[in-house]
């Protein structure tokens, strides 16, 4: 297949895609629908021709930022999204999280020259399906749209690697707080966190223990320090967790 836009090319097949998921058991019979966002159009068109090519894919629509792309994504319901991350008025990454609310079953592919750890990390948590780097063959985004139409997850390889670092980095510092011996709560210090999980507000647990509200407050800052949280919900689910508090 021709080359028809930018830097995509159809050499270099060991470029590839690394894919993770289920493999297709049954053929399809409607043709993929497809939104394709990037705030260059002649890219945009070009995407369009060689998806044009393939009889099972059908792009349906257009946008040129994130916010319209919500707007499109509404109105079309596609199966899948092309995406790239940077993009004026509003970026991909943003555009991700809103879309899916608006189209939860829509599945949403990163197609972008950042090749930068944290937009990968912040794309998958936003709920993207796919990241894939433009560099990659125009016969890999037909074939990456159908992984991921059928179930799959799909990450250029340089990326992939990046990530499995990362995962592999994540592991060892949960390995390493194990090994560290959970906060120790004094006496007052559980009475009052074992009240918060009852639902109790400040005011609330200073008439149940005898005190003040502002000590009340100074013994959650200080819970939330000890255990190195941010709220008194992450509080006491830690404390159940580490066995710290035992609610019945």
């Amino acid at each position: 297949m021709a080359d028809s836009f930018g830097p995509m090319r159809d050499e270099d097949a060991d470029d590839g895609v690394a894919g993770m998921g289920p493999d297709a058991d049954t053929p399809r019979k409607e043709p993929i629908r497809v939104l394709v966002v990037d705030d260059h159009a002649l890219f945009r068109r070009g995407l369009e021709i060689v998806l044009a090519a393939e009889e099972d894919i059908q792009v349906v629509g257009e946008a040129g930022d994130g916010a319209e792309a919500v707007e499109k994504a509404a109105d079309l319901l596609p199966d899948i999204i092309l995406m790239d991350v940077r993009m004026p008025k509003r970026g991909g990454i943003e555009a991700c999280t809103s879309i899916k609310e608006v189209a939860p079953s829509a599945k949403i592919i990163m197609l972008t020259i950042s090749d930068e750890e944290a937009d990968l990390y912040d794309a998958i948590k936003a709920g993207a399906t796919g990241y894939l780097l433009k560099e990659i063959s125009t016969d890999e985004v037909a074939t990456a749209i159908r992984a991921v139409a059928d179930g799959q997850s799909q990450i250029s390889p340089s990326m992939a690697s990046k990530l499995l670092t990362e995962f592999k980095s994540m592991i060892q510092r949960t390995d390493e707080r194990r090994l560290v011996p959970a906060p120790r709560l004094t006496d007052r210090e559980l009475e009052v966190l074992k009240l918060v999980a009852t639902g109790m507000n400040n005011r609330d647990i200073a008439k149940e223990l005898f005190i003040s509200e502002n000590t009340v407050k100074n013994h959650v800052r200080n819970i939330l320090e000890k255990l190195q949280l941010h709220s008194r919900m992450e509080a006491v689910v830690y404390a159940m967790r580490e066995k710290i508090l035992e609610i019945r």
